[in-house]
């Protein structure tokens, strides 16, 4: 199968990829429904649970959400200095522990809000003394029906087997949050995201480009740290489950623990370096990677993209470090596309994977 000579953003039945592509354009549209119609009701949630003052966060989650999930992680201890973890849902699920969650709040994050582990989990929670928030892109699901409160994300009916549209929702959900807990307008600091994304999915033709370098790639490795952290390992997501290249993700600080040693001048690496602590962090590590001649590309600030191999700089404009994982992610997105449809595949119909996978 060649690749196709269309714009993905044409919506052409004959194009592979069209479903997913189009998801991918909505993103701004979605953000800014985020912003104008979701924005007061995820407020009226955050109060709610702020006037409660739980002690501790856990967050639940699987796939593309638990990514999400852990850009929440980061949220709550940075924004808000709450302690907070990731759950092993198998505790509850095939252990039936019953730990006592009194004074916890759980957060569990899913597109569909259908997975029987993410309803079982935060149903046992729930009587186990757990607050319960679910956030999802469907209001009447099985999950939000078990949850004291509810996020929608308003990302509309998502498609295509690789997620896109709903993870920058649930990001921006999940910003709106926290920023609602802690009293402040996080809707006046995300009102340029929308234009902002228009303007990456504009740039086509470049990530086009660099895609050309991974057409024949045998295994990829992605790293940062701080907030671009989750970026990180949901761009590994998405090439894995679209391309099928096994695309391996590191913390950066992880990556000097060893993994290291597996980069070489043929190995490429994306490091996404978010402007801010993140980035500062992850200078280190850059430096390495390029003692050992690794094929390093940067998504990034301008400054950052030009010490690379190659790069895709990000109009972050001023936007707060905390704001620009959801930027990051699209012409990630985007790559996991264009090498997917280099490589003669259609990325909307990933084999062997499900839209709703029924875990338990």
């Amino acid at each position: 199968m060649s690749a196709p000579t269309a714009s993905p953003m044409d919506g052409s039945p004959q194009v592979p990829g069209r479903i997913m592509a189009g998801e991918m354009a909505e993103q701004p549209a979605v953000l800014r429904r985020i912003l104008e119609e979701g924005a007061p009701r995820i407020r009226e949630v955050a109060e709610h649970i702020a006037a409660r003052n739980p002690r501790f966060v856990l967050l639940t989650a699987r796939g593309t959400s638990d990514n999400a999930a852990l850009y929440a992680k980061y949220l709550l201890e940075i924004r808000l200095g709450k302690p907070c973890g990731l759950t092993s849902m198998s505790t509850t699920t095939a252990y039936e522990a019953r730990p006592d969650l009194t004074d916890c709040l759980i957060i569990t994050v899913s597109q569909s809000g259908g997975s029987p582990d993410l309803v079982a989990s935060t149903k046992a929670a729930r009587e186990a003394g757990a607050l319960t928030l679910a956030v999802t892109n469907n209001a009447r699901s099985p999950l939000a029906e078990v949850s004291e409160f509810h996020i929608d994300v308003l990302a509309g009916a998502e498609k295509a087997l690789p997620a896109t549209k709903t993870y920058t929702a649930e990001l921006l959900a999940l910003y709106l949050f926290v920023e609602g807990w802690r009293g402040g307008d996080g809707a006046e600091s995300a009102k340029a995201l929308p234009d902002l994304a228009e303007r990456v999915l504009s740039r086509q033709d470049e990530v086009r480009q660099l895609a050309g370098r991974y057409r024949f790639a045998e295994r990829m490795v992605l790293t940062s740290r701080g907030y671009g952290y989750p970026t990180a390992k949901e761009a590994a997501l998405k090439l894995m489950e679209t391309s099928y290249i096994p695309a391996l993700s590191y913390s950066g600080a992880d990556l000097l623990h060893g993994p290291l040693a597996m980069v070489d001048n043929i190995s490429p690496v994306i490091a996404v370096v978010t402007e801010g602590k993140g980035g500062e962090a992850l200078q280190p590590v850059l430096d390495r990677l390029r003692d050992r001649g690794a094929d390093l590309v940067v998504i990034g600030s301008q400054a950052q993209t030009e010490r690379a191999s190659a790069g895709f700089a990000l109009p972050t404009d001023g936007l707060p470090e905390e704001l620009q994982p959801i930027l990051e992610i699209i012409p990630l997105q985007m790559l996991a596309y264009e090498v997917t449809i280099a490589r003669g595949q259609d990325p909307d119909a990933p084999r062997a994977l499900a839209k709703v996978t029924e875990t338990r």
